[in-house]
């Protein structure tokens, strides 16, 4: 278990400061929590990753609730919290609103305890515009990560729901997140991408100059996420009640996550497949009212579609039943409207479980059809339906999809190599009389964009 650290124990090791001032950021956090999902596990693994390659790492949040100031993550890995806008949860959408005192209170707490930095990596859009005033006070490097865009958000929704658009401004505050964006990408030293996709979108849509993107995918645990031999994997499905040929789709309980369009599709794999089974493990272990609209609409559709019985709302998972769970499935299915990338895809192909993903988000790019994964149209019934099946009915092709989805995953996308990425991104734009370490492993596939 990690001890706190102290500012004078830790005096010998460079620092680096992550921002991440939204939901509920934490040790152990509450994965599925309003706010709270692939992004906290982005921040706590790449910053026990760049701690094991020498650096002390600061994850700054907002303190809300009854949060501690301070909680240890791992040797050389904290969690600052500097409070602002009272001790309520406030969406990520509107918290911008009160970052000026959220400022205000992290200065205090770093000057209290002396602290420097050789850059800040903020992530999303609230994170950014604070730390992008932060480092300037500070004279740091300032390093901005999206997660996630604006302007491809809003498109997609309002492609998909145009009669919503007014409420889609009022709940997602499309105006002011683009605004706010197109200014944080021009003033920040890097903007780093997680996608293909993305890279794209910043040089057409936000006129980020070249000089200044670089594109570092998401990670994932290798140590957790791993394949299986057949005996140990049919003992993991029997304990997890996993029946059939079971298709699996995770995650936060959200509109954009497409269940609805996976249900439909599901349909088309069923009547070809008397053994296909869906298995929806959604949502956290707290729902607010929009989650739970959303989980009771994707069960009606299940129920108007005649699939109540072989479409399985599992709920949430716990984190140490993670990795089974991506095993027990013979499909995982991505069927996101739109998805910045997609890691709970990327961890089911580490645990060797084949994958279907969506052809609205970055990581189709990266598979080779067939090979080591398979993509279709989530907004095409047959499609999808019909792609699911294909591994389904043909051992041979479930086989070499399992095999080198594993295989792919290790090699492109553990949480070492995008740390070793990210310091050589920095690497000539560090502040001022801080020069960082060289490092000389091979970049890897994703540092070049003539191979993406």
């Amino acid at each position: 278990m990690a001890t706190p650290t102290s500012p004078a124990s830790e005096a010998k090791r460079p620092r680096i400061a992550m921002v991440s001032t939204h939901g509920y950021v934490a040790a152990n956090p509450p994965l599925g929590a309003a706010d709270t999902g692939g992004q906290v596990v982005f921040v706590l693994e790449l910053s026990k990753k760049l701690a094991q390659l020498g650096y002390g790492v600061d994850i700054w949040t907002r303190r809300f609730e009854d949060q501690p100031e301070e909680d240890a993550v791992s040797d050389h890995v904290r969690v600052l919290r500097a409070p602002c806008g009272g001790s309520r949860f406030i969406p990520k959408e509107y918290l911008h609103e009160h970052l000026a005192e959220w400022e205000e209170n992290a200065l205090r707490l770093i000057r209290r305890q002396n602290l420097e930095y050789q850059f800040i990596n903020s992530h999303y859009w609230d994170a950014g515009i604070v730390s992008q005033r932060l480092a300037h006070t500070l004279r740091a490097t300032h390093v901005h990560t999206p997660h996630s865009l604006g302007v491809w958000k809003q498109r997609q929704m309002l492609t998909d729901y145009p009669q919503d658009a007014a409420k889609f401004e009022k709940e997602f505050n499309f105006s002011v997140r683009n605004r706010e964006e197109r200014r944080l990408f021009h003033a920040c030293d890097l903007v780093v991408a997680t996608t293909p996709v993305q890279t794209d979108m910043l040089r057409a849509d936000y006129e980020v100059p070249e000089s200044k993107l670089r594109m570092i995918p998401p990670g994932y645990d290798d140590n957790r996420f791993f394949p299986v031999g057949e005996a140990t994997r049919a003992a993991v499905r029997q304990r997890l009640g996993f029946t059939g040929h079971a298709v699996l789709a995770l995650g936060r309980l959200a509109s954009n996550k497409g269940y609805d369009l996976l249900i439909q599709a599901f349909a088309e794999t069923a009547r070809r497949d008397p053994e296909a089974r869906l298995y929806l493990a959604v949502g956290g272990e707290k729902m607010d009212a929009g989650e739970k609209r959303i989980l009771e609409e994707c069960r009606a559709l299940a129920s108007t579609l005649g699939l109540v019985d072989r479409v399985h709302f599992s709920g949430y998972v716990a984190d140490e039943d993670l990795s089974d769970t991506y095993r027990a499935a013979d499909v995982f299915v991505l069927s996101s409207r739109y998805e910045p990338f997609g890691m709970t895809a990327v961890e089911a192909m580490a645990c060797g479980t084949p994958v279907v993903a969506t052809t609205h988000g970055g990581l189709f790019r990266v598979l080779r059809f067939g090979v080591d994964g398979l993509f279709a149209d989530t907004f095409d019934a047959a499609d999808l339906g019909l792609t699911i099946l294909k591994p389904l009915r043909h051992p041979k092709l479930w086989d070499r999809l399992s095999r080198n989805a594993a295989q792919t995953a290790r090699s492109l996308f553990t949480w070492t190599g995008i740390a070793q990425q990210l310091l050589r991104a920095v690497e000539g734009r560090a502040a001022p009389g801080v020069e960082l370490g060289s490092l000389e492993s091979d970049p890897g596939w994703f540092g070049h964009d003539d191979n993406i």
